[in-house]
């Protein structure tokens, strides 16, 4: 149950940041969804094995390079979900920032 109000809750916070950012479209809220799931299993699988690969990299530029593997993980997303689309890198890179302020600030009134 709290997996699935955690993924609502992604889905409300895509659903805004698709809104206010120009260059990010979401045809929909079942599109939003479905993102929600696959970013969130990108995240499970994918960006811990990134990191862990680009270690030297994100040390060296004190972790903002992981900005830019959540950028890459979100264009990556939208070539597998339909119904939702990244104009550009820049557009994946502040989805990603926005994304994650949202997704706190709807986490923290959750609780």
């Amino acid at each position: 149950m709290k997996t699935l109000i955690h993924f609502l809750v992604s889905t409300v916070a895509i659903l805004i940041t698709a809104y206010v950012l120009p260059g990010v479209h979401v045809s929909g809220l079942v599109a939003a969804f479905v993102l929600a799931v696959v970013l969130g299993a990108i995240n499970l699988i994918l960006r811990p094995i990134l990191i862990m690969l680009t270690l030297p990299i994100t040390i060296l530029t004190l972790g903002l390079f992981v900005l830019v593997i959540n950028a890459l993980l979100v264009m990556l997303a939208s070539y597998i979900v339909p119904g939702f689309a990244v104009d550009s890198f820049w557009a994946a890179f502040l989805f990603g920032i926005v994304l994650a302020i949202i997704n706190w600030v709807l986490q923290i009134l959750e609780e």
